[in-house]
C-alpha cells in the first residue's frame, strides 16, 4: 500500500490496483489471456445469475431473502423504465435490467478487499455505453425512419436559430457515449484511489486512527456511489431510449 522511499518518506501507488494482470504467470496480456479483469467480470455474471435464477427458482408467497432482493430489483428497474420511456419502452426492460444488474454487481464486488474494479476501466464502460448508443440509434431509425432526425431539429425555437441548435444537438448526441462511459469509470476509479491513499496513511502510527476513520467513511460513501452510478447509467439509458421512441417529444 505504501513503501519507504530512499529519502525516508512514504510513496503511494494508489493506481496500481487498476493494473490488468494475467491470472497465471507474469507474461504480457494478450487477446485471449485470462486476467484479473476476466475473473471479476465472470464473477459478476455468476453473481447476477445466482440472484435472478438460483435465488428465485423456488418462488414462494413468503419470499426468501434472495427472492426479496430479486423482486425489489425487478420492480425498481421496471418502474424506472415505465416512468421514463412510457409503455412503449417496457418491451426493452430485459436489456435495461441486465445493464443495471451487471453494473451494480460489478460495483459492489469491487468493494471486496483484494478484489478488482472492472467498472473503473474504460474498456468496460465504453463497451457498455457504445452498446446503448448503437442500440438506441438503430432503434430510432427503425421505429421512425427519417423522422428520427427530428430529434435534432428544435421546432419550438426561432427559425433563424434552428440550424445552429441542430448542430449543437448533433454534437451533444454523439458525445453521449463519451459522457456515459467516463461518468461511471471516473467516479468508481476516484473513490477506490482515495480509499487506497487513506489506507497508505494507516501505516503511519501517529495518524493511523484518523486514517482508519477516513477509510470507513469513504467505504460507506463508495457503497452509496456503487448503487448511484448504476442507477445513473441506467436512467440515462432510459432517457436515450425515450428519445429513440419519441424523437419529436
Amino acid at each position: 500500500m505504501a513503501t519507504e522511499a530512499e529519502t525516508g518518506g512514504l510513496v503511494f501507488h494508489p493506481m496500481d490496483q487498476f493494473i490488468v494482470r494475467p491470472l497465471f504467470g507474469d507474461g504480457p496480456v494478450g487477446l485471449f489471456t485470462l486476467t484479473n479483469a476476466t475473473l471479476w467480470l465472470a464473477l459478476t455474471v455468476l453473481a447476477v445469475a445466482a440472484l435472478m435464477i438460483v435465488g428465485t427458482s423456488r418462488r414462494a408467497i413468503i419470499p426468501s431473502r434472495s427472492q426479496s432482493v430479486g423482486e425489489l430489483a425487478y420492480g425498481f428497474v421496471y418502474k424506472m423504465v415505465e416512468d421514463v420511456t412510457g409503455k412503449d419502452g417496457v418491451r426493452y426492460f430485459p436489456y435495461i435490467m441486465t445493464l443495471f444488474l451487471f453494473i451494480v454487481f460489478a460495483n459492489f464486488l469491487a468493494l471486496i478487499p483484494m478484489s478488482f474494479s472492472t467498472t473503473s476501466h474504460f474498456a468496460v464502460t465504453v463497451v457498455l455505453a457504445m452498446a446503448v448508443f448503437l442500440t438506441v440509434t438503430i432503434l430510432g431509425f427503425v421505429k421512425n425512419g427519417a423522422g428520427f432526425l427530428g430529434l435534432f431539429w428544435v421546432s419550438s425555437a426561432p427559425l433563424a436559430l434552428r440550424p445552429v441548435l441542430a448542430i449543437i444537438e448533433i454534437i451533444s448526441y454523439f458525445v453521449r457515449p463519451v459522457s456515459h462511459s467516463i461518468r461511471l469509470a471516473g467516479n468508481i476509479m476516484a473513490g477506490h484511489a482515495v480509499i487506497k491513499v487513506f489506507a497508505g496513511f494507516a501505516a503511519i502510527a501517529v495518524i493511523s486512527p484518523l486514517s482508519i476513520v477516513a477509510i470507513t467513511a469513504m467505504y460507506g460513501l463508495e457503497v452509496l456511489v456503487a448503487f448511484i452510478q448504476a442507477y445513473v447509467f441506467t436512467i440515462l439509458t432510459c432517457v436515450y431510449l425515450k428519445d429513440a421512441l419519441h424523437p419529436h417529444h
